[in-house]
């Protein structure tokens, strides 16, 4: 088994990305999902948060309200980082979990989710390969104000919080441009999916588990 990462930039279209790969049937972890699961009341991420930036990032239920926490982290990066400090070990272990799941499980590959996986690229040297969600830049811009409700300048200063696509275009081994309409978009994932099912990664790391490995 060998493992894909794959991310985009805000409004790039990556959940298209990713419906279709679950409707072929490949494994994908959310790391985004996990994120949610592991700042969940009484666990230790979130015992951490709350100590840290106080009760009033919390809903009525005791919940953390992700989108009070972005706001005081979106302009302190000082604070990202202590938030990401408690959290990326967590979503870490849960991400190592469910990687161990399906390689029991049999599975050629598993995809890996993770939203910002250029600018944390001490993960991308556990990938076989990087798939980036590409669309230009008027095309995300567009895309975040209409689905955001934001004006062009809030939308710009999100997208600027972010490394730059056509950046991240250059570190990643295969794009799939977003650009245009679903139906392109579509083809381009199946294309991606039988390179990845072709490849002879999954044979190597099934020979190196030894003769007797069974699922």
């Amino acid at each position: 088994m060998f493992l894909v990462g794959l991310s985009g930039g805000i409004a790039s279209g990556k959940s298209t990305v990713v419906a279709v790969l679950r409707e072929l049937g490949c494994a994908v972890i959310d790391a985004d999902v996990i994120a949610r699961e592991v700042v969940q009341p009484h666990l230790k991420a979130y015992q951490r948060i709350v100590r840290y930036f106080g009760t009033e990032i919390l809903l009525e239920n005791g919940e953390i309200n992700r989108e009070a926490l972005g706001n005081i982290i979106f302009s302190h990066p000082e604070k990202r980082q202590l938030l990401n400090s408690i959290t990326h070990p967590e979503i870490q272990k849960e991400m190592l979990k469910q990687i161990l799941k399906y390689f029991v499980l049999g599975y050629r590959y598993v995809i890996l989710d993770i939203p910002l996986l250029f600018e944390n690229n001490r993960l991308t040297k556990f990938m076989k390969y990087t798939v980036l969600v590409y669309c230009d830049p008027p095309t995300q811009l567009s895309r975040l104000m209409k689905r955001n409700g934001l004006s062009q300048a809030e939308a710009e200063a999100r997208i600027a919080s972010q490394l730059p696509l056509d950046e991240k275009r250059k570190l990643a081994s295969h794009v799939i441009d977003n650009s245009g309409d679903r139906e392109s978009t579509r083809r381009q994932v199946l294309r991606l999916h039988a390179r990845l099912e072709d490849s002879l990664d999954f044979l190597w790391a099934r020979l190196a588990a030894g003769p007797n490995f069974q699922v």
